[in-house]
């Protein structure tokens, strides 16, 4: 059976992808919010993660000068902050304070965790690599926090329960329901 195919230019296709905020600064001083949709892990030892930002961006000069930033999963309740926050500047209004969103300080950093969120990911830049439209930065995670309402019994975490969302092609999404478990399509069947 042939399956008609077309062939496009080359361009950023890999979608659905994570669609984050990233709060950077410092708890004393200035501090922002950047909608990011590209990122993801790169190394599990030691954690490592990265984030493209465009150099115009504000949060580009703050993340450059401070060395960290931390990655905020963003639950479907925040969609429109999150959208907000990826087309309005931080040059141009508090983002903090016009989404109503609080700042709380990272457990190892200096800049704030969003406290609405129900992950957080604080992470040390360990390299700038300049990419063309957009500077990568590589980072070290060095603290991971979670929101407890997600925890069950035993302490494993429910991120589903959060509704968090992702970015296609232009439109945010809730993700949909479990297919199944790592491994399971391998996994022995119960003798009955």
């Amino acid at each position: 059976m042939a399956i008609k195919k077309q062939v496009w230019k080359p361009g950023t296709v890999l979608y659905p992808v994570p669609v984050v905020m990233v709060s950077c600064g410092s708890m004393e001083g200035e501090k922002n919010i950047i909608t990011i949709a590209w990122t993801g892990t790169i190394n599990s030892d030691p954690p490592m993660t990265y984030i493209s930002v465009r150099e115009s961006r504000h949060s580009h000069a703050i993340i450059k000068e401070s060395g960290e930033f931390v990655i905020n999963l963003v639950p479907a309740s925040l969609a429109a902050a999150c959208d907000t926050c990826g087309v309005k500047s931080g040059k141009d209004m508090d983002k903090f304070s016009a989404m109503h969103l609080t700042a709380v300080k990272a457990e190892k950093l200096d800049a704030p965790i969003i406290a609405e969120c129900p992950v957080h990911i604080e992470c040390k830049v360990k390299d700038i690599i300049p990419l063309g439209s957009h500077d990568m930065f590589l980072a070290e995670v060095v603290s991971v926090s979670v929101s407890e309402e997600y925890l069950d019994e035993s302490g494993k975490f429910h991120l589903e329960q959060a509704d968090p969302i992702c970015y296609s092609h232009g439109t945010y999404y809730r993700l949909g329901e479990a297919l199944g478990t790592f491994g399971y399509s391998v996994r022995k069947k119960p003798k009955s």
